[in-house]
């Protein structure tokens, strides 16, 4: 975090979502990386898209599985993340461990979201630092990728809905 009187350097984490078909973004931010604030964020993320989600991809960290912990109980006692994962009824897929490029799109979004905000904004309070996200992630939604055919993430999302419906009826 940037900013204030305050000159001692203060560490907050972003969790990003994205999702792999049409590129949407659901980023958040909080003050600790912790099981609890992946729980947090995951139901936050499951609130903000119109849909249902059928699986989350994740590395190995402590925030998301007790995967490489040496407790015996890391499989009879999941972690508070992977309990909201079970009671929305979805799957948890891990990535092969040390190996970031398998998160590609969420490596590539935090560069660029270094590049393009945490570079060029000050954030007072982790408020402040939410509240400037939540207007940077809007843009993000709304700004039109090759990938997508130039259409925005929302707006790809938006067609695909709306040409599935026309074809439901």
């Amino acid at each position: 975090m940037h900013g204030g009187n305050d000159r001692r350097e203060r560490r907050l984490f972003q969790f990003t979502a994205i999702d792999e078909f049409s590129r949407q973004r659901y980023p958040e931010a909080f003050k600790e990386n912790s099981s609890h604030s992946a729980a947090i964020f995951l139901q936050h993320a499951i609130e903000y898209v119109k849909f249902p989600i059928k699986c989350v991809q994740t590395d190995n960290g402590q925030e998301f599985t007790k995967y490489f912990g040496h407790d015996k109980r890391r499989e009879t006692d999941p972690t508070l993340f992977q309990r909201v994962l079970c009671v929305n009824g979805i799957v948890h897929k891990q990535i092969r461990a040390y190996t970031p490029r398998h998160n590609g799109k969420v490596e590539r979004s935090h560069r660029k979201d270094n590049e393009r905000f945490y570079s060029k904004h000050s954030f007072y309070s982790l408020a402040d630092l939410q509240d400037q996200l939540k207007r940077y992630n809007r843009e993000y939604n709304h700004t039109p990728m090759r990938p997508l055919g130039w259409k925005s993430p929302n707006q790809y999302l938006a067609d695909y809905f709306n040409s599935k419906s026309a074809t439901d009826v």
